[in-house]
């Protein structure tokens, strides 16, 4: 009878081996995908703006009567495309001129207006530009006389952003006009601004 208990025994003692029951296993390691490196948003330059200007210009002439300097003031507006690093856009001033001109009491450009095509690249919170566009003038010549000419005018600028919607910035822009209203009169003109704008 030994052998046939210890048989019992055996196979007893050997059956939750065979059982196939549940066997723990080690859980999958958990991987976090790495997280994307932080890109600050670039300024938008999109949309329209306007804003005051405050400058001086000075005028050559191939006559004595044509040179002169004084200041400039007035008002600007224009609608900017933003393409990434690069704006585009159109912009047009009008500037009250206290610049004098010639010999003759009260000769002076009375005022002067703009309206250009502008293109440049975003640079942080600064924009810088180039400029070219149509000019026209307003003067009074020869000991009063009034006159109106049409020229062209190029330049550079630049403008920073002080938060989302204000700017403030420079502008140099040559003005030149041929023949200045038919007198024969060749006048260029340099000038320097100022410029707070708003964005809208």
């Amino acid at each position: 009878m030994k052998p046939i208990a210890a048989l019992i025994a055996t196979t007893l003692l050997a059956a939750p081996a065979f059982a196939g029951g549940p066997t723990s296993t080690a859980p999958e390691p958990t991987v976090m995908p790495e997280a994307a490196p932080y890109v600050a948003p670039g300024l938008d330059w999109g949309g329209a703006y306007a804003g005051a200007q405050l400058g001086y210009g000075d005028t050559n002439s191939n006559v004595a009567a044509g040179d002169g300097y004084g200041t400039l003031g007035g008002i600007y507006g224009g609608y900017r495309w933003d393409m990434g690093d690069w704006v585009a856009g159109t912009e047009a001033s009008w500037q009250k001129s206290g610049i004098d001109l010639g010999t003759t009491a009260g000769d002076g450009i009375d005022n002067l207006t703009t309206l250009q095509i502008t293109a440049g690249r975003e640079i942080g919170n600064s924009l810088v530009y180039g400029a070219l566009g149509a000019a026209h003038a307003n003067a009074t010549l020869a000991g009063g006389a009034d006159h109106s000419g049409n020229g062209w005018a190029y330049g550079l600028g630049v403008d920073y952003a002080i938060s989302d919607r204000w700017t403030v910035g420079g502008e140099v822009l040559q003005h030149k006009f041929n023949s200045f209203d038919s007198t024969g009169t060749d006048l260029d003109l340099t000038k320097v601004t100022a410029k707070l704008g708003l964005r809208f």
